[in-house]
């Protein structure tokens, strides 16, 4: 059965000059991709005018909640106390995205209600690792 969770959650765009900016992200998981969540920013933040999807690894996001994780596109972190920072790298340059901990902790702890942390099938995400390594042959 396909199972999918959306968690609309401000955030904060840390620019350059430190200043923080609201921008709200919608945290979303289904269980069809269950080793991947998923950032969704609306379109209007977008230099094409379109909604951004940013996809990486749920145990990422658990790691990063308390400690530095990521050496890739998506670098995570404890930022203070009580938030959260998730780095999204891009050719077009580095965006730093802050998020209150307890927020992405809830959306964690609600992903695992739906597939257990080490519970995920991994056929389904093999098969497609290897159909994009192979272009789909």
């Amino acid at each position: 059965m396909y199972i999918a969770l959306e968690q609309p959650t401000g955030a904060r765009l840390l620019t350059p000059d430190h200043e923080e900016l609201a921008v709200p992200v919608t945290l979303r998981y289904a269980s069809d991709d269950p080793l991947a969540v998923h950032l969704v920013f609306p379109a209007w933040i977008s230099f094409d005018g379109e909604e951004v999807t940013w996809t990486f690894a749920r145990g990422l996001l658990e790691e990063g909640l308390g400690n530095a994780a990521g050496v890739g596109n998506v670098r995570i972190r404890p930022y203070g106390p009580s938030r959260t920072v998730v780095e999204l790298h891009a050719p077009e340059g580095t965006a730093a995205i802050l998020f209150y901990t307890t927020a992405l902790q809830r959306f964690l702890l609600r992903s695992y209600t739906v597939t257990e942390p080490g519970g995920e099938p991994l056929e389904p995400a093999l098969d497609r690792g290897l159909a994009s390594l192979f272009g789909g042959v």
